[in-house]
């Protein structure tokens, strides 16, 4: 397996590879996340996965910076496969109702979709999480079908709600926050998908399912979740 092993400032390694967005990079980067993650070296501080890389943060004071750059270089792929990594489905329930999707009708109209469906198009398949990020618990999914593809919002709006479920460009995705955004929204979640005092619903790795509820049912959930 080719990868490239790069310092990245003073405290973090970057470990580059394939240049591309695909489920055989992101495996790779997988393999890469859970066997570093099992070694619990002292002095690594986070391993942050992204689309074809993993950045490896550090501690000056506890590894020496071409110790870790050598074993960085030297991971043993090929017997890396017997490292646990998880790749469970999570469903989450999303309301397509045009009050929650807000932007439903214009994205209906720009890509000549009627509304029911870019809801069979968006909830018709589980979605790969590549990455968490931008925002804690934000998720980045590949496998968007290509038919609801389209461009983020030119000007994006001040605050998004949180459980807000959007598109933009190649990707969709669930705001995890109340947030500024740009994103096409599309449906909302009732679930909460971020709490800083539990674990996250979701991790890297995961497949997400969006599962279409009615707008009563988006309530109902609502209210028990709180």
């Amino acid at each position: 397996m080719q990868y490239d092993v790069v310092f990245y400032g003073e405290k973090a390694l970057l470990i580059n590879f394939k240049n591309e967005i695909s489920p055989e990079v992101h495996q790779h980067v997988k393999m890469c996340y859970f066997y570093l993650k099992s070694l619990k070296l002292n002095g690594i501080e986070a391993l942050i996965p992204a689309y074809n890389s993993l950045t490896v943060v550090f501690n000056i004071d506890k590894i020496e910076r071409k110790t870790l750059k050598v074993l960085l270089e030297n991971i043993p792929f090929e017997k890396e496969t017997k490292i646990a990594t998880s790749s469970k489905t999570v469903k989450i329930p999303v309301c397509y109702d045009v009050s929650l999707g807000i932007d439903l009708k214009e994205v209906s109209l720009k890509l000549n979709l009627s509304i029911s469906k870019i809801i069979e198009l968006h909830a018709s398949k589980p979605y790969l999480v590549y990455m968490l990020g931008f925002a804690p618990g934000f998720m980045y999914l590949g496998g968007l079908d290509k038919r609801l593809h389209i461009p983020r919002k030119k000007t994006p709006r001040l605050k998004i709600h949180a459980g807000a479920v959007g598109l933009a460009d190649q990707q969709t995705g669930v705001y995890p926050l109340e947030t500024p955004g740009g994103w096409q929204i599309i449906g909302q979640t009732p679930l909460s998908l971020f709490n800083p005092k539990q674990p996250s619903l979701v991790e890297m790795g995961n497949f997400v399912q969006f599962v279409p509820i009615t707008l009563r049912e988006f309530h109902q959930i609502q209210q028990k979740c709180k």
